[in-house]
């Protein structure tokens, strides 16, 4: 016996309001974890370090992500590219230096090694605020910075989730868009004061 679930089209009732999605924005104050994208919630978009930067870019777009963690095959981290390094200069000046074509260029090209990763340790950032995470951002001058701590059933230490002044931007319901780094710690900035 084959059961049938059936659905029918109704027309929207003339009193229907929006549901509320729980969102809470975020404040200066707020604890830095509620900014964090967590994944251990949320799958971490990876690509291998042979793809083409066209192949990232594709993923990106898809993925609706700005940022990729570079994995080999056995999803070893091995640095991370971002949509800055696939369409900012870095692309032509590579090509110019060495010859050839932007779609020869492969991930490795442009990425960020993982011996250049600037992290922060969950245990800290259980006790930070979203004003400090910004903070570390500028100094840094990054757009993005990992969190790392280790996995409860090996013992080893594994990329936990990350921070992007985007998303706390959003978070902040500052609307940035662009690659501007300082104007987008400016638009953040006044956002907290105000």
């Amino acid at each position: 016996m084959t059961l049938q679930v059936r659905v029918r089209a109704h027309k929207l009732s003339p009193n229907a309001t929006l549901c509320a999605s729980g969102f809470q924005m975020v404040g200066a104050d707020s604890p830095a974890i509620e900014a964090m994208t967590d994944f251990s919630r949320i799958e971490a978009v990876s690509i291998v370090s042979t793809a083409t930067v066209d192949e990232a870019n594709a993923r990106m777009i898809s993925r609706g992500v700005r940022l990729l963690m570079v994995v080999d095959k056995e999803e070893a981290v091995l640095g991370l590219i971002t949509a800055r390094d696939i369409l900012g200069e870095k692309p032509m000046q590579i090509v110019q230096g060495r010859g050839g074509k932007r779609g020869e260029l492969a991930v490795a090209d442009l990425m960020t090694p993982i011996g250049s990763l600037d992290t922060l340790y969950l245990n800290e950032v259980l006790n930070a605020r979203v004003a400090d995470i910004l903070e570390a951002l500028k100094t840094l001058g990054r757009q993005h910075i990992l969190v790392e701590d280790n996995d409860p059933a090996s013992g080893l230490p594994r990329v936990r989730g990350l921070f992007s002044a985007t998303h706390i931007g959003r978070l902040l319901g500052v609307p940035v868009l662009g690659f501007d780094l300082p104007r987008t710690f400016a638009e953040i900035e006044a956002a907290l004061v105000s």
